[in-house]
C-alpha cells in the first residue's frame, strides 16, 4: 500500500465515525419527540401546573427535570445505535399522586415506532407534525383513564382484575412549578 492509501484504521474510523454521527442522530430525534411528549401532553391535559415531566425509564424517579437522564442510553459511554426508552412521569391526582409512563422509540424507515409498557403502540411519520402528536396524545389518555376506569370496574365488581400497565407511581407534597 501506498503513503496515500488508507489503512484499516483508517476505514475502520471512517466507518465507526458514520456509525457515531447515526446514533447521535437516533438519539437527537428520540430525544425531541420525548421533549415534544413531555410538553404537549402536559398542555393536552389542560392543567395549569406542571404535570408532565421526562425521568429515567427504570430506577427510582421523582417528578423532576431529568435532562439527558431520562433517556436509557445515559451512562453508557459510547453511545448505542439502538431504540431508546425514556419515561414520562405524569401527575394523575391534584394531590400529588405521580406514574411513570415507560417509552420506547426506535426509527424503522421513514417511521418512528413509538411503544408505551402495557399499552399501544404507535406510528410517526417522519416529520412529526401537531396532528399526529394530538392522536399520540388521544391514545395515551385513553390508556390512561381506561386503566383507572377498569381497575375500578373490577373492584367493584367483586375482582382486582389483571390488567398490567407497566405503571409505578409515586408520591409528592412537593408543588410542581407551573406549565
Amino acid at each position: 500500500m501506498s503513503a496515500e492509501s488508507p489503512t484499516r484504521f483508517d476505514r475502520l474510523a471512517e466507518t465507526a465515525t458514520r456509525y457515531g454521527q447515526a446514533s447521535l442522530d437516533n438519539y437527537t430525534l428520540i430525544r425531541s419527540l420525548a421533549e415534544q411528549l413531555s410538553d404537549g401532553f402536559c398542555k393536552y391535559l389542560g392543567d395549569k401546573k406542571r404535570c408532565v415531566w421526562l425521568v429515567p425509564p427504570e430506577g427510582a424517579w421523582l417528578p423532576q427535570n431529568y435532562g439527558s437522564g431520562a433517556f436509557s442510553v445515559s451512562g453508557k459511554g459510547f453511545l448505542p445505535l439502538a431504540p431508546i426508552s425514556f419515561g414520562l412521569a405524569v401527575r394523575v391526582t391534584h394531590t400529588g399522586d405521580w406514574i411513570r409512563i415507560v417509552v420506547s422509540a426506535a426509527k424503522q424507515g421513514p417511521d418512528l415506532d413509538v411503544a408505551i409498557a402495557g399499552g399501544p403502540d404507535f406510528d410517526f411519520r417522519l416529520p412529526i407534525t401537531p396532528e399526529r402528536l394530538r392522536e399520540f396524545f388521544d391514545a395515551l389518555y385513553a390508556h390512561l383513564t381506561n386503566y383507572f376506569k377498569e381497575a375500578a370496574d373490577h373492584f367493584e365488581s367483586g375482582s382486582y382484575g389483571g390488567r398490567d400497565i407497566g405503571f409505578d407511581f409515586t408520591h409528592t407534597e412537593t408543588e410542581p412549578p407551573p406549565a
